[in-house]
């Protein structure tokens, strides 16, 4: 028996090897290369052009490779150069021989398409009927530029920061807009309790590694700085997570090339201390939630740069945490936001995620934008069982509007499909079966108003149902038709507020 199952191993690893040998260089160097740090993105995902022209000269300078005609630092102050070189992304020796690199290079410009695949979405739509619009305009100047948007139940208002760093508030009863202060940066998340004003800037909203981003608290005619030199901060998080009685401040830092989620601790003294408890770029938005059921609140967190994942952090002892990476997407992905919610109500949090980003290297439309829905099996394993395609899908919240005992969805799209379907910058998925997974679209006819870009819901008139709010950002990220971008520049409509008509 042992002499047989030997020879059968050795069988076994002959066969592996000879197919081992039988591979095609080029398709090992894409693979060892192109998945070390993230998924291999698949080639047929972009067409040529982007391949040629965007991905590769910038994936050759990551390897230590130049490319006639590009520079990471090219246009760059001195100062973000000094940063970038910091960072370590672009080697300053070649990590690959020129040789495997030219190969690498021609069998991925062979293998991608010509042009991308349709990505129409070809859903039955209609003009939105579940809610009364209201445009908003919260000064008397063109174009908004919005960074942040919150319905402040509390207070009754809606909070909206600026990119220029003005923070105001927006009584919906009596349509009154009160300046709250300026923060001279773009502003990402601001919250009002009493007195107090906490607001955390995100330094620079262009791609930038040299770190600029604060939190502040403001009191009155005073201020302090509770954390400085935060890496584009995005999301910002309020929570006493060990029960303690202090609040900890977790931060999503977005950054660029490199990103981090970092944790500020109150000390004895009232100051906060912090530290990075997940380091890697593109942190966009963290929940806290007991995960596993030990009591403890653990932290669920997006990352949308490079490896874009979903992870879990399950809090131990003294605020420390195991990291579970429990999603993976592909790097063009552009994945956006997320809600965690019980989807088929089973008792265990789902993971709703849009991905849709579409402001870098990879302009183009593209089929695998949109909503997905992936179900916990009760032992924080997600399976992705639906997919809903929207172009340029950058934010969703999920609530059931229509309180009918499902959840319904409305999603924003930053960078929808202009030529076939610029209607859909704003969806609304009235749930009607939720198990199988049927939706009514419907959507906002107005596509001039303006071009819409954070979202956030709660019963603004208090009705007892969920409204929507929409803000807007006269933003030229990517290309747009030319009608749009005028009509943008010459709207005075700051925020769409979407009453629901339930009730």
């Amino acid at each position: 028996m042992g002499f047989k199952f030997i020879s059968a191993f050795l069988l076994l690893f002959l066969f592996i090897s000879c197919n081992t040998e039988k591979r095609p260089r080029e398709v090992v160097l894409y693979e060892n290369y192109c998945a070390s740090c993230h998924l291999a993105p698949n080639i047929q995902d972009l067409p040529k052009d982007i391949w040629k022209h965007s991905i590769l000269p910038d994936m050759a300078a990551r390897m230590g490779v130049e490319t006639e005609g590009y520079h990471p630092y090219m246009n760059l102050s001195f100062p973000e150069q000094l940063a970038i070189i910091k960072t370590g992304i672009y080697p300053s020796k070649a990590i690959i021989d020129i040789e495997d690199w030219n190969l690498l290079r021609d069998y991925i410009i062979k293998m991608a398409p010509d042009s991308s695949k349709s990505t129409s979405n070809e859903n039955k739509s209609i003009p939105i009927t579940k809610f009364k619009l209201t445009p908003v305009s919260l000064d008397s100047a063109f174009g908004s530029l919005y960074t942040f948007l919150k319905i402040d139940t509390l207070n009754k208002s809606i909070i909206a920061g600026t990119r220029k760093g003005e923070l105001t508030s927006y009584n919906f009863a009596d349509n009154k807009n009160t300046h709250i202060g300026y923060f001279n940066r773009a502003i990402t998340d601001a919250r009002v309790l009493d007195d107090s004003v906490f607001v955390t800037t995100m330094g620079s909203l262009t791609p930038s590694e040299i770190p600029m981003g604060k939190t502040i608290l403001k009191l009155k005619n005073s201020s302090a700085t509770l954390a400085d030199s935060l890496h584009r901060p995005v999301h910002t998080l309020y929570k006493d997570l060990n029960g303690n009685g202090n609040e900890e401040i977790i931060i999503s830092e977005f950054g660029d090339l490199v990103g981090k989620l970092s944790l500020y601790e109150k000390n004895n003294f009232g100051f906060y201390k912090g530290r990075i408890i997940l380091n890697i770029p593109g942190c966009t938005r963290t929940i806290s939630r007991d995960m596993n059921n030990d009591g403890k609140e653990d932290l669920v967190v997006l990352a949308g740069q490079g490896d874009e994942s979903i992870y879990i952090l399950y809090q131990k002892e003294n605020l420390e945490f195991t990291v579970d990476k429990v999603i993976r997407f592909s790097p063009v992905y552009g994945s956006s936001w997320f809600e965690l919610v019980d989807y088929n109500a089973d008792g265990y949090q789902d993971i709703i995620t849009v991905n849709g980003d579409n402001a870098d290297k990879s302009f183009v439309n593209k089929p695998f934008h949109g909503m997905r829905i992936h179900i916990n099996d009760g032992n924080n394993n997600f399976e992705e069982t639906y997919f809903y395609p929207l172009n340029g899908a950058t934010r969703v919240v999920a609530n059931d509007f229509d309180q009918d005992g499902d959840l319904d969805f409305a999603l924003l799209a930053t960078f929808p499909d202009y030529e076939n379907h610029p209607e859909y910058n704003f969806v609304y998925l009235e749930n009607v079966n939720s198990g199988n997974y049927v939706f009514n679209q419907e959507h906002l006819a107005d596509i001039k108003m303006a071009r819409w870009f954070l979202m956030d819901a709660a019963d603004i008139d208090g009705d007892g149902d969920q409204d929507i709010v929409l803000s807007a950002l006269t933003y030229s990220f990517t290309p747009v038709p030319e009608y749009l971008e005028k009509a943008w520049s010459k709207s005075y409509t700051d925020l769409l507020i979407l009453e629901n008509k339930l009730h």
